[in-house]
Formats: structure tokens, sequence, C-alpha cells
């Protein structure tokens, strides 16, 4: 009998008999081991855990409890799914591709006679726990393109006929399981009875191909896990993101609005709203005057020829707007960086005088199709914190180190953990290899100086130079791209910006482009989501509310409205003739941190009695010692 050499990830080796699988190995070392395992890893591919060894190679098993376990559980689980359907609805729907996603999964079917509904979803899953629990082997097997076409030919799988017309290869695998057969390049689960909890979730509209020329499908979303007890965590995360969805809360506390007679995508602030705007703008500049920047602003157009020589409107014009001056063509900034290359250039520049630290909160406008609209988090009009550094080579790393420290102080302050990664050149860029690579390399050093640990994304950087993205983690654990650090060593080159080195010749700067919170207005929808609408003191548009008892109250109540209103509180008054809890009760809802109860005690004592939204009763107060209570508490982020 011939034998083959493992080696797994410890270093140690296994002899086997040939045509042995990871599945064998993982018994061998242990039943809870075997149990878990879902996946392998041979010689860097991943395969089943049923394929055989025919050689000496390297090992890795995958279990459930990784990454890449869980997502093969997850496309496993979109297979069962697509099955359960078939089995419902036989030939009156095709299924097309069903890929594992963040937290779950979808399958995309067609059909011109059903339309999946919330309402069939216990049906779907019903078939799917039955088809589980059957335990049904999932078997691979390779078959030539030709017969693969004809296989899915003859069972009028159209969709999957033209994925395989598609492919390059002339050998394709397909994945069988009872009755269901899908083409696949898998791995997969080694059978159905691993598939313990699912849930569908939702159901949208998709495009074959995401090219609305071709055919609208129906994406039905789930997700899966491999306990109960995961999926019912997971799902009472849904239901809390649900009701913090910030375009409920942000009706419901009349923030802002969108208006299709206004335009798709173009946010309109309601006063609550853009007194919070205010704040976090006002802080912003404060924060930034600190650092030693300088404010400066821009015009909303600029001549098209400066966006060509910016590289604009070859690389970027699809997403910006254009429109026409007494015949001159003009585009509407999707970014402020081309005004702070013209403020740098309207002077001589000595080494003495960088670095130089631009900050404007531009207002830009970018061409997003509408599909990908979303609240605040995705809009067509919308305010960046944006700033450019322009500095010597020898300061760029200290400027970098800077804009790290920048963001960990700001992102503190709300209560942000965050996750950081490089996303370097794309396929369409400018600028040299060389200059890439410095900028890559200034971005990757200064990381790797502070300690921060961070990922690599391929080829996602911006067309000018690579970056360093900010995921922020939100209470709900959530990630989000706010803050972002470009190096760029192109853009000075192509505006031909020079400083006077000290040997007295011209020398190019570095430009840093760089954004702390990112677009104000994704900013927003994502404290709202995280706070669920309950601001902290310092950002509330309305810090408090003074409510009295009764009809004896209401001239005393007036007199703590106005003083307070000229102490700089940001408060309100509700004198109505209501009951005090129905009076309360609204304040609860509209998440005002204090309500400031107003009775014939009060009166008679010249003091207040403030109730936090919590429900949390403080000691009665005078007035002024409310104020200092205020100011005290939104000192830490002055």
């Amino acid at each position: 009998m011939s034998m083959v050499q493992v080696e797994l990830p410890d270093g140690s080796t296994k002899e086997v008999p040939e045509g042995s699988s990871p599945k064998d190995i993982a018994s061998s070392i242990g039943e809870r081991l075997a149990r878990q395992s879902v996946a392998a890893r041979v010689d860097g591919k991943l395969v089943d855990v049923t394929y055989p060894l025919h050689q000496n190679c390297r090992l890795e098993l995958i279990t459930l409890n990784s990454p890449e376990g869980l997502e093969v559980y997850r496309h496993s689980a979109a297979h069962l799914m697509a099955h359960a359907v078939k089995e419902l609805y036989g030939e009156e729907v095709q299924v097309t591709i069903g890929p594992a996603i963040e937290n779950g999964f979808y399958y995309d079917f067609y059909s011109d006679t059903h339309k999946f509904t919330p309402e069939e979803f216990d049906k779907i899953e019903a078939k799917m726990a039955e088809l589980a629990k059957m335990d049904l082997p999932v078997e691979r097997e390779d078959m030539s393109r030709q017969s693969a076409i004809e296989l899915f030919r003859s069972m009028g799988e159209q969709y999957k006929v033209q994925l395989i017309e598609d492919l390059p290869e002339e050998t394709v695998s397909i994945y069988r399981q009872g009755s269901f057969v899908d083409l696949c390049r898998g791995p997969h689960l080694p059978s159905t009875g691993f598939l313990k909890a699912f849930k569908l979730t939702s159901v949208a509209g998709a495009y074959w191909r995401g090219d609305e020329r071709n055919a609208m499908l129906q994406r039905v979303y789930a997700t899966a896990f491999p306990d109960k007890k995961e999926l019912r965590a997971y799902l009472h995360k849904l239901e809390e993101a649900r009701k913090r969805d910030h375009r409920k809360l942000g009706k419901e506390l009349d923030l802002f609005s969108f208006s299709e007679e206004a335009g798709a995508g173009l946010v309109i602030w309601h006063p609550k709203g853009a007194l919070l705007r205010t704040l976090l703008e006002d802080f912003e500049k404060r924060e930034h005057l600190k650092r030693g920047y300088d404010i400066v602003m821009g015009p909303q157009i600029l001549r098209t020829d400066l966006w060509k020589t910016s590289g604009h409107y070859d690389n970027y014009r699809e997403n910006m707007y254009f429109t026409e001056v007494e015949g001159q063509s003009y585009g509407i900034k999707p970014m402020n960086c081309l005004s702070h290359m013209l403020i740098y250039r309207s002077h001589i520049r000595s080494y003495r005088d960088l670095p130089l630290r631009f900050f404007e909160l531009g207002t830009v406008h970018r061409h997003e199709k509408s599909g990908v609209l979303h609240g605040l988090t995705r809009v067509r009009g919308f305010t960046q914190d944006d700033a450019h550094i322009l500095c010597t080579p020898e300061q760029l790393d200290g400027e970098i180190k800077g804009v790290l420290e920048f963001v960990r102080d700001v992102m503190g302050k709300f209560g942000f953990e965050y996750e950081l990664e490089i996303s370097t050149r794309p396929e369409k860029a400018i600028g040299s290899d060389q200059d890439w690579d410095r900028a890559t390399n200034a971005l990757m050093s200064a990381l790797k100086d502070t300690g921060l640990p961070f990922e690599i994304n391929e080829g996602d950087g911006a067309f000018y130079g690579p970056k360093i993205d900010v995921k922020l983690k939100d209470a709900l654990d959530r990630r989000w791209q706010c803050a972002t650090i470009q190096c760029d060593f192109t853009l000075p080159d192509r505006f031909d910006l020079t400083y006077v080195g000290r040997d007295g010749e011209k020398h190019r700067p570095v430009m840093v482009h760089r954004v702390i919170l990112g677009s104000i207005e994704r900013f927003i929808g994502v404290l709202i989501e995280h706070y669920a609408g309950n601001f902290p003191l310092w950002l509330s548009p309305v810090q408090a509310v003074v409510v009295n008892v009764t009809d004896n109250q209401a001239e005393y109540a007036e007199e703590i409205f106005r003083r307070l209103r000229a102490e700089g509180v940001r408060v309100k008054k509700d004198l109505r003739n209501e009951k005090l809890g129905f009076k309360i009760r609204e304040a609860q809802l509209e998440k005002i941190p204090y309500m400031l109860v107003i009775g014939d005690k009060e009166v008679e004592q010249g003091t207040v009695s403030p109730r936090h939204r919590s429900g949390q009763n403080l000691d009665s107060m005078t007035p002024e010692d409310f104020v200092a209570f205020v100011r005290r508490e939104c000192m830490e982020y002055q």
C-alpha cells in the first residue's frame, strides 16, 4: 500500500495510506476535531474534508470556529435554501448564484410567475430543517464543461448554463445533495446534517450579474450559525439594529428628511438636526485648531481643465456632475483637494513653512446610483471634514502618526473602537510605481511603529494614492468606514507644487489627504445608531426641557426657561395643560437628557428638580447649579 506524508501546521507529520482524506486525519487526532472539521487546506488550496490525498502535502484543517469554516457553513446553508426552494416550487423557479456574505448568505432566484414574500419564510425554513434532518451527503463531482451545460440545460436551469458557458475551464465541479444539483467550486459541508440553525431575513431585487439591462432576480437573504444560541444572539442584534435605524430615528426625533421633490440622496436638515450638525462641526473646528490646522474654504465648482490636470476627469468623472458657465465647462467638486493645492501654490513656500495643514468642512457632490443610496450613510451631497497636509518627505512619517493620534483621540470621545486596513493601488491609477511604493511603505511604516494592527485590502486605494481606512465598531459591533489617511506623491507633481529647501533648490512636497469623521452626514447616521438616539449631553440638540406640574407654576417655569437659555443651555419648555406623566413620557421619546420638573415646592424654594431620561431623579438644585452641572458634564469634550 502506497503511503503519503502529511505535514500539519504545528510542524508534525503523519504517514497515511494514499487516498486518505482530511477527515480521516482529523479522526486519527480526535473525534471532536473530526466533528468540527468542515473543510481543509491542502498545499494552500481550500478543499472538502473528503478530498483524497494522493501525494505528500501540507494540511490545515478548517473548523467551524474559524472565519473560513463559518463561510463554508453558510455557503452550504445557501445550497440548502436553494434545495428547499426547488423542492417547494420546482420548475417555477430557476436558481442562479448563492454566496456566503458577512453575517449570512443569499441566493438569487428567477421566476416570472412566483414572487417571494416574507410570509413564505417559515415554509422555506421548515423545508430546510426537514432536508437538514435527513443528513443528506453532499458530494462533489467533476465533469466536462459540455456535460455540465447539457445537465443544467436538461434541468431547465438556463442561468447555470450561462455561467458555465462563460467559464474558461474545460472541467467544472458540481455538488449533489439528494435531488438537488448545483454548479459550485466548493468546498462544502460533508452533509446537510451539519446545518443546525438558520433564518431567512429579507427579500430584495437584484439584476442578473448586476447589470440593469438584464433580468430582475429575487434575492433572498438569510443567516446561519453553528448553534441556535448564536443565531438567537444575532437575531437580537438585528432587531436592535432595526430599532436604532437612523432613518427611523431621524424621522421620530425630527432631525432630517429626504424629498423626491428636492432629489434623491440630498439631505434636508431640520432645526434639531442642523443644530446637532453644527455642534459636531464646532467640535471639529476646535480640535483642528488645537493641532495646528488652518481653516480654509474653496469654491463649489472649478473649471474642468483643473479636473483634467488632477486626473479626476479621466479617472473619476463618472462620479462627478458638470455644468457650463458662459461657454466654459466646470466640474462640481467631488473632493476638496484642488482648492487646497491652489492655496499652497499662491505663495513661494520654504521648508521652514512646512508642514502646512489646510482644513475645510467642504461640501461635495458625487453621482451615486439610486440603488445604493441609503439614508445619511450614502448620499449624493455631503460635507467632509477634509484636510490636506503638505510636508517634506522627512516630515511625512510624523504627520501620518499625528493623524493616527488625532483619530484615536476623537474616536475615544465617542466611545468607538476601530480597526485599520491599508488599501493598495487599484487598477485605475495615476503616478509611477516608485511613488506608489514610497507612499504605501510610508503608511505601513507609520502603523508598524505605532504598534497598531492592520489588514491589507488589495487594490482598493484612491486613484492617486494608497490609504489607511479606519473602520469604526459601533455599539452593535458593526463596522463603519469613516476616517481615511491617504498618502500622495502624484498630485503635487501634477500641480507643480514646490518648496525651497535648505540647499536653496526647489523640491517637491508630499501631500496627505485625510478625514477624521469622514462624511458628516454618514458619521451622524452612525452616531444615531451607535447611541440609539440618546446623544451625550454635549451633543444633544435639546439638553433639557422645563415641565410644569400645573398652570400654577407656568410663570416660574417660563422664567427658568429664559434664564437657562441666556446661560447657553439648549433648553425647551412644555407648559401645556397636560398631565405630568404624559409630558415626561413625550420628553423621553424625544430622548432629551434632562427634564426639569417644576411644582409648588420648586416655586417656593427657587429650585428645579432634574430627572434624567433613564428615569433617575436628581436632587433639587438651583438653576445656577444646574447650569454648572451641564457645563461640567460637557467640559470633557471641549
